[in-house]
């Protein structure tokens, strides 16, 4: 870092007013609510339905959709009749959501009971709606114990993720026993389908923290524009499409030999989840030289600073004036594939804004996800370098966590999800 950035840095960090704030927080709420995709979106999206059915969960590799409502549940029961239960009332009310239709028809066994349905999508179409269900390293032993006859069945992998320099992690925006990834593109849509799943968990889980997400920033299909992130620059140019099976088989899809204890997973993925609220106010006031120089890339195209189109490869040995054009610690450079062993994952995260902090400040950033094979050699080592040698991390801050192991599909209407795990 030249000494002439980091002055500037500091300088911009301690110079939020207050009438600027205003100004940022007007602009980013009303981008938050009127977003529209890089794209014109394709016809009939409103009334777009995915197969609940298959031989992998829908939420992964289908098209990202403009709109999120994630959700983390801790199971509040000992008992693992009752949890599985659950699991089967889920998985009959996400078949009947996915395709458009109401819960239980929508209407009271009674009168005098509450109806099956909430209502609040009624007259909608399914707008896109998938389901993607995730189990949590506490579902298989917490504090010791053995909660449900897991323990056994645990894959290697899946553990609470490690504390990266620089995290500063919420206890209760992180973790959970359970997960569930509502995307449609009606933000209604998949609100209703968190609301119906928690409502019906009562008693069994409860909820331990949610996240609403809009404007995708990552596009899981070649019939996507690549999206942009709240710092205004396209996110994950080289991430994973589902046009490239090969690719998507070898880095996404866990494989029966992978583990031996966990071999119910063949066929799922493992669920990183981060929060990462993002420091708007000083970004808004950097010269759009250090912004590209920290990205790597440049703002209007995302091409890299190397030279060329968007999707050309950047070339990190290519020197200019001072130094290398993509900078030794620029973000590109440290999270590109040539650069972690040829790794890839297939991320689908979304921007959020959630009001303003306590400094009245911008609450805002990336909702990071991303599905991958095993998050020990995919995830973890490169968010380590990240977190100690990427230049951008000045203006981020990790404050949620979370790993899943993310089951196969569902293969027949008489299975549910996680059936290969109870077995």
């Amino acid at each position: 870092m030249t000494p002439d950035r980091s002055l500037s840095r500091r300088r911009l960090l301690g110079a939020a007013g207050a009438g600027a704030l205003a100004v940022g927080a007007a602009g980013v709420g009303g981008f938050a609510y009127g977003h529209e995709t890089d794209e014109a979106p394709p016809t009939g999206v409103d009334k777009a339905t995915y197969p609940f059915h298959g031989p992998h969960q829908a939420g992964i590799t289908t098209p990202a959709q403009d709109r999120l409502h994630f959700a983390s549940f801790d199971v509040t029961t000992d008992s693992r009749e009752e949890l599985v239960a659950l699991l089967r009332t889920w998985t009959a009310a996400a078949r009947e959501m996915t395709a458009g239709t109401p819960v239980g028809d929508g209407a009271p066994t009674s009168y005098d009971a509450p109806p099956t349905d909430t209502g609040e999508a009624l007259g909608l179409s399914a707008s896109g709606l998938t389901l993607t269900f995730g189990f949590g390293p506490t579902l298989f032993e917490k504090d010791g114990q053995d909660r449900f006859g897991l323990r056994d069945r645990r894959p290697a992998a899946l553990r609470e993720l490690p504390h990266f320099p620089a995290d500063n992690l919420d206890p209760a925006r992180s973790n959970g026993d359970l997960c569930i990834q509502a995307c449609a593109h009606d933000p209604q849509v998949a609100v209703h389908a968190i609301r119906n799943l928690a409502r019906m968990g009562f008693g069994t889980v409860a909820m331990r923290w949610a996240q609403l997400g809009f404007g995708r920033t990552s596009s899981t299909s070649t019939r996507q524009a690549t999206a942009r992130n709240l710092l205004g620059f396209k996110d994950g140019t080289a991430n994973l499409k589902a046009e490239d099976p090969d690719n998507v088989e070898k880095f996404v899809w866990v494989q029966e030999d992978d583990d031996a204890a966990a071999s119910w997973l063949a066929g799922g993925s493992y669920l990183v989840a981060r929060r990462i609220n993002m420091h708007i106010e000083p970004w808004d006031r950097t010269s759009l030289r250090e912004q590209e120089t920290l990205v790597g890339r440049n703002r209007d195209e995302g091409a890299p600073l190397s030279g060329g189109t968007e999707f050309t490869q950047p070339d990190f040995d290519l020197q200019g004036r001072d130094g290398p054009l993509i900078a030794v610690d620029a973000h590109v450079r440290l999270a590109h594939p040539t650069q972690n062993k040829g790794v890839k994952m297939l991320r689908r995260g979304y921007n959020f804004t959630d009001g303003s902090t306590a400094l009245g400040r911008l609450d805002a950033g990336l909702f990071f996800i991303a599905f991958v094979r095993d998050p020990v050699e995919q995830y973890i080592p490169m968010q380590t370098r990240l977190s100690s040698q990427d230049a951008l991390m000045e203006y981020l801050q990790h404050t949620g966590s979370g790993l899943f192991a993310v089951p196969p599909g569902v293969g027949s209407k008489s299975g549910f999800v996680g059936e290969t795990l109870f077995a």
